[in-house]
């Protein structure tokens, strides 16, 4: 399957800062088709570093999108059944609006005037975008990590347009240690002499600092076994060992795909959500959702731990909604969703054949 990002600007948008971002640009992909009916449209939302290539390969690099396990033909997300939609995230530096973008007004990148963005106003482009493809209800939404924040939000804000909901090794907020390790990153990026402030477009950017920001939030979503496994106490040459040489090799690489800045927003609005934080509590916030729920967590994930998930799932009981809750046992830690699918894909695949027969 050869995929091709599209891209499509919208006039303006609204923000929670008080701010009109105008005008924004959105990209994203397609997969499968849309039936007639309009009913079998599924979101994937992404986790932070991510963006819209979720599945096929790149027409023009080759490269297999970041979730094509989960993503195609009889696959978790069936595209011989199903559209599926992946867009890129607002302030994100792939093809959505973001630090990186032009500000209209300067002819310059924005930098760090670029306005602030929450998990709420990533849900309203992603929303922008649903209805310019004419889809009036989707039949779920999905994603792992930040993605499955932006579930949770979709299935609260906007209770008409979601039939289901798939939260996988997410929160409904972020924990003391969570943000913790955001900060750390943060603080590495804007310690580096090459930030500049943000205004570092047109020059050096600032890699070492956003390499070991990489490398510490690598470091979270392995776990003990997982890098017991893959790297032990070997040593990669005499002076170095071999999960010092892969955490570099990572910090290296994330370099050259992701900005800076844009990691500094992407966090930001990661540690600011709170799905409660308009309601007098979780279970509150789900007064009016509509979407019944698969919910996955995986036992060694220690950066989303399971009792977050089972948060969400108390909260939901509380209000007697349709939900199913799974933790998956996997050595893969946080990234067991991306890597460790095959019961998690059996799981989808099965849930999401139901919802079809039950809610359209």
């Amino acid at each position: 399957m050869i995929t091709e990002t599209k891209s499509v600007q919208f006039p303006s948008i609204a923000l929670d800062c008080g701010v009109t971002l105008a005008p924004v640009d959105v990209a994203y992909e397609t997969y499968g088709e849309l039936n007639a009916a309009k009913s079998n449209a599924i979101l994937i939302l992404h986790a932070f570093s991510l963006d819209a290539h979720a599945a096929g390969l790149d027409k023009e690099t080759g490269n297999p999108g970041w979730w094509d396990n989960m993503i195609g033909p009889g696959k978790g997300f069936d595209t011989d059944k199903y559209f599926v939609i992946s867009s890129n995230v607002l302030s994100g530096c792939r093809g959505t609006s973001g630090p990186s973008s032009i500000n209209p007004q300067t002819g310059c990148p924005y930098g760090m005037s670029f306005p602030p963005v929450t998990i709420p106003d990533m849900g309203r482009l992603q929303k922008m975008l649903i209805d310019h493809l004419g889809i009036k209800r989707l039949l779920s939404v999905s994603g792992g990590s930040m993605g499955a924040m932006q579930a949770l939000q979709w299935a609260v804000a906007y209770p008409d347009a979601v039939a289901s909901s798939i939260p996988i090794a997410g929160t409904s907020r972020h924990s003391p240690q969570q943000i913790a390790f955001n900060e750390v990153g943060r603080q590495a990026i804007m310690a580096d002499p090459d930030w500049n402030e943000g205004n570092y477009y047109g020059r050096r950017p600032p890699a070492r600092g956003l390499s070991v920001a990489r490398m510490v939030g690598h470091i979270t979503y392995m776990s003990d076994a997982s890098m017991r496994e893959k790297f032990g106490r070997r040593l990669h040459d005499q002076n170095q060992f071999e999960v010092e040489s892969y955490l570099r090799y990572r910090g290296s690489q994330f370099v050259e795909r992701f900005d800076a800045n844009s990691y500094l927003y992407i966090t930001q609005a990661m540690d600011y959500f709170d799905l409660s934080s308009d309601f007098h509590s979780l279970s509150a916030a789900f007064e009016n959702v509509k979407a019944r729920f698969l919910v996955i967590s995986f036992t060694s994930d220690w950066l989303y731990p399971s009792y977050q998930s089972l948060e969400v799932v108390r909260a939901l009981r509380g209000r007697n909604c349709d939900v199913a809750y799974c933790e998956l046992p996997s050595s893969y830690g946080h990234d067991a969703f991306l890597v460790n699918v095959a019961e998690q894909a059996e799981l989808v695949r099965g849930f999401l054949a139901s919802t079809f027969r039950e809610k359209t």
